[in-house]
């Protein structure tokens, strides 16, 4: 049993790892986060002045995942120092909350090879270098649509990119997110399969900016 148990184990592969060494990593993704489905379904419970009224946030930076060609590492060990309250409250205007840029750092940020500064500051570069829809802050009103539909957006927006390189998440029959996979020199590359695995509902929900 011990046998086969070890032959088995040579043969899996793991989607994720966690506490794996920084730097080692393929590639990036850049994910950008639907605000209103975010308030919808966990923000509002919560009461994150991110939900308020006239804050206007529409695609805000969830967060740059270092990626593997198949599967993520996560919780890296590192020797770098935790971000800093200064560091993560100057990301709120992208990412809505200091919580989540100090999340994203002790989750992500630690497996790039980067300090907090570096990494803060290569996502904001990483996030302004895309352009997010016009069209999309435009709506006004709740709609349903096809997910593809938000993809075929940003592809029209972003000529750089391609369909294998951007995907569209749904959750709770809602747009959720757009995935956008970049090199580690932030160019434009094809996600891995894990990645492209596109929303294809018909008829999904999008809630207008608040």
């Amino acid at each position: 049993m011990k046998r086969l148990i070890a032959a088995l184990m040579m043969f899996a592969t793991p989607g994720f790892a966690d506490g794996e060494a920084a730097g080692d990593f393929d590639y990036y993704v850049l994910a950008l986060s639907w605000t209103p489905t975010w308030c919808a379904l966990e923000g509002d419970r919560r009461g994150s002045p991110q939900c308020d009224r006239n804050t206007g946030y529409g695609f805000t930076l969830h967060g740059l995942w270092p990626q593997y060609d198949d599967g993520w590492p996560s919780f890296c060990r590192t020797s770098e120092r935790p971000a800093t309250r200064g560091q993560t409250g100057e990301m709120v205007d992208i990412m809505g909350s200091s919580g989540l840029a100090f999340h994203q750092w002790r989750k992500h940020g630690v497996c790039t090879g980067l300090d907090a500064e570096e990494y803060f500051a290569l996502s904001r570069l990483a996030y302004e270098g895309v352009s997010r829809p016009q069209v999309i802050r435009d709506l006004g009103r709740e709609v349903t649509l096809p997910a593809a539909v938000i993809e075929e957006a940003f592809l029209e927006a972003n000529p750089d990119l391609s369909g294998d390189g951007v995907t569209v998440t749904c959750r709770a029959d809602r747009v959720q997110e757009v995935r956008i996979c970049l090199s580690r020199d932030l160019q434009p590359r094809d996600c891995g399969q894990d990645v492209i695995r596109d929303c294809t509902l018909g008829r999904a929900l999008l809630s207008p900016i608040r």
